[in-house]
């Protein structure tokens, strides 16, 4: 079992960037696949961005390509989401997610697929 805590997100002018972290609990972090998720108010929880075990295979939405990185330190039990060119459309609670697999290389994109879920973290973009 793992636990995830998010932190850094906040309130930041559009065109700006933020970095959120997920810290994961237990010795096992490089055993799952991450994911990052958002959930806008009266939306569905989308998937933005996911990483394999190993961090060699990376996931993106379409509308974060080019604005957002994922990456994982496995020495640190850490996920990290670096959001650059943000837009008040990105406004939403983020969340992580950790799903245990077995193929180091694999990336999970469904969220029903995902066993753990952090208490999420605010990120507000103003115009």
């Amino acid at each position: 079992q793992v636990q995830l805590v998010e932190s850094g997100g906040g309130l930041v002018q559009a065109g700006g960037s933020l970095r959120l972290s997920c810290a994961a609990s237990g010795r096992t972090f490089n055993m799952y696949a991450m994911g990052w998720f958002r959930q806008a108010p009266g939306k569905e929880r989308e998937l933005v961005a996911a990483i394999s075990r190993s961090g060699g295979r990376t996931y993106y939405a379409d509308s974060v390509k080019g604005r957002f990185t994922i990456s994982r330190d496995n020495a640190k039990n850490t996920v990290y989401l670096l959001m650059n060119s943000l837009k008040p459309e990105d406004t939403a609670v983020y969340y992580c997610a950790a799903e245990a697999t077995m193929d180091r290389q694999v990336v999970v994109t469904p969220p029903r697929h995902y066993d753990y879920w952090g208490q999420g973290t605010q990120v507000t973009v103003s115009p």
